[in-house]
């Protein structure tokens, strides 16, 4: 009697080719019609930036940017990604030694403590810059509405979030 095969799961379940662009580099994967754009993220690609908390899109840990849009990645199935251009955290800085001028904001203003939300607020905020180059309190903290903090109380991010914005205007 031969030993049985190891049980894939994607093989029972039909797996579906996946080709997209992650953080700059070509990705070609067959993956399981139903797993997440964040386990595939995390689980198949190693890019553990990509925080998961709520698995249910409420808290913002999850954010990634989909096309340049700010996404919940936990609601969002890895199959809906093919042909798209998905930015981690990890894309940020510009190399090992450098960082991104919002992710140096944030050091500078002491904008995180234990860090977990701080790479779905970076993504947001990237993508919210991006739209709004001289914003004003009350629309960066509209912004950071779906990213849940339990440790900063929100006032150093949004000095961080404003100061990276002046800082990009002056350049």
């Amino acid at each position: 009697m031969s030993a049985a095969a190891p049980f894939d799961p994607r093989a029972a379940a039909g797996s579906q080719p996946l080709r997209c662009t992650v953080n700059g580099a070509a990705v070609e994967r067959a993956v399981e019609p139903r797993l997440l754009l964040s386990d595939f993220l995390r689980h198949d690609l190693g890019l553990t930036g990509t925080h998961v908390g709520c698995e249910h899109g409420v808290c913002g840990a999850c954010t990634v940017l989909v096309d340049g849009e700010a996404v919940r990645s936990c609601l969002l199935l890895a199959v809906q990604a093919d042909g798209l251009a998905i930015e981690t955290v990890e894309s940020l800085a510009p190399g090992s030694a450098e960082l991104h001028p919002l992710q140096e904001a944030f050091r500078a203003h002491h904008a995180l403590q234990c860090g977990f939300c701080t790479p779905g607020i970076l993504m947001t905020m990237v993508a919210f810059l991006a739209e709004h180059s001289a914003p004003t309190e009350a629309e960066v903290r509209l912004a950071l509405a779906g990213n849940l903090c339990r440790c900063t109380g929100y006032q150093n991010i949004v000095d961080a979030v404003l100061a990276a914005a002046r800082s990009r205007r002056e350049r």
